[in-house]
């Protein structure tokens, strides 16, 4: 069942269309004294905005119900469709506007709210307030929460296009140049964009397209970054946290053994807490960069944090603050937010003091 209903949702045909009407109905069936009647919209004038007309009945009172049904519940569809909505009257009192898409985010659910235009997705949770009725329904498990989409924008490669906008937040890109700087296709920077746009996290300007909610897209990437995608290893030094983060990270031939994140970063930056462990990305193997400084590899206990990154888009925006290479704040606010407690109040100095300021 759930294949079918994941074909209806990518493939809007006539079979999707039946499929939200039930599930309409089933959210009406809850209010006995409801009757409602609903069809496709056949109106010639209202068809390519409106995709199904009703009429519900609640004892003596009657209003007609104008339904869209769309493939996102994103802003700008949800826009969209108030746009239609009010356009052919969902204001009227004799009217009432309702959105269905598959999954609403919450940015969406409270455009539509505002507007007093009710909301179903395909899973069955609504809100409805019209004509003496109030229906509404949460928690039921979704069967089409946008898993793929997420996948989609926080890919490694997808990831890349994103650092590129937060490390420049108020640049002004063409496709072409923040493919060429994030060193992805052209293809993979039109997708991100196209997520992003659907959010109304970006905006078109003159000159090119520019980032329109920094805080927005951070806080979404920190709730799905998994620090665990990348190779950590421990390792242990006799020597001095600011010695060993010297031996990694000072550039030496224009090079450097390590790129500093974490804590490590964090006290170049917005410096607020005290750390006994140094933490660095690593171009090489990490086997290999312990090696060469002497380093003890443990199990527990280390005191040396050395990463190997799951992409090296990691490395982009990176920055030499006192001599030593750090990852840019974006990256080290991230970072950061995977460590609970300490990590977490790091974090949000980084946020406050360093990115928000750049906004």
């Amino acid at each position: 069942m759930l294949k079918q209903l994941k074909i209806m949702r990518e493939t809007p045909t006539k079979a999707y269309l039946s499929f939200s009407l039930r599930v309409i109905e089933q959210c009406f069936s809850e209010v006995p004294s409801c009757a409602l009647k609903l069809s496709p919209c056949k109106d010639p004038a209202m068809k390519d905005s409106i995709d199904a007309l009703g009429t519900l009945r609640n004892g003596a009172k009657e209003v007609t119900l104008l339904v869209v049904i769309r493939s996102s519940g994103e802003p700008r569809f949800v826009r969209e469709a108030l746009n239609a909505l009010m356009r052919f009257g969902a204001s009227k009192q004799s009217s009432y506007g309702l959105f269905v898409a598959p999954y609403i985010s919450d940015e969406g659910a409270a455009m539509l709210s505002s507007q007093n235009v009710g909301y179903v997705d395909l899973s069955g949770n609504c809100r409805i307030s019209t004509q003496g009725i109030f229906i509404r329904q949460e928690g039921r498990p979704n069967l089409f929460a946008k898993k793929r989409d997420l996948r989609s924008l926080y890919s490694p490669k997808a990831e890349r296009v994103l650092r590129a906008l937060l490390v420049e937040p108020k640049r002004l890109w063409k496709v072409k140049d923040i493919s060429e700087v994030a060193a992805v296709s052209l293809g993979q920077v039109s997708n991100v964009k196209k997520l992003l746009d659907a959010r109304e996290w970006l905006s078109e300007r003159e000159g090119g397209f520019g980032l329109e909610a920094p805080e927005k897209l951070l806080s979404e990437w920190a709730a799905n970054y998994r620090f665990t995608r990348h190779k950590s290893f421990e390792f242990y030094s006799d020597e001095a946290t600011s010695s060993i983060e010297q031996s990694l990270a000072e550039s030496r031939g224009g090079a450097t053994l390590g790129v500093l994140t974490g804590f490590s970063a964090a006290a170049r930056l917005s410096p607020m807490v005290r750390y006994k462990k140094v933490s660095a990305f690593v171009r090489q193997s990490a086997s290999t960069v312990a090696s060469n400084l002497g380093l003890k590899p443990v199990t527990s206990g280390g005191n040396v944090q050395l990463i190997e990154p799951y992409d090296n888009g990691v490395f982009l925006g990176v920055r030499f603050l006192a001599g030593l290479e750090i990852v840019s704040p974006v990256q080290t606010y991230l970072d950061l937010r995977s460590i609970a407690g300490r990590g977490e109040e790091a974090a949000e100095a980084v946020l406050r003091e360093v990115l928000k300021p750049s906004w």
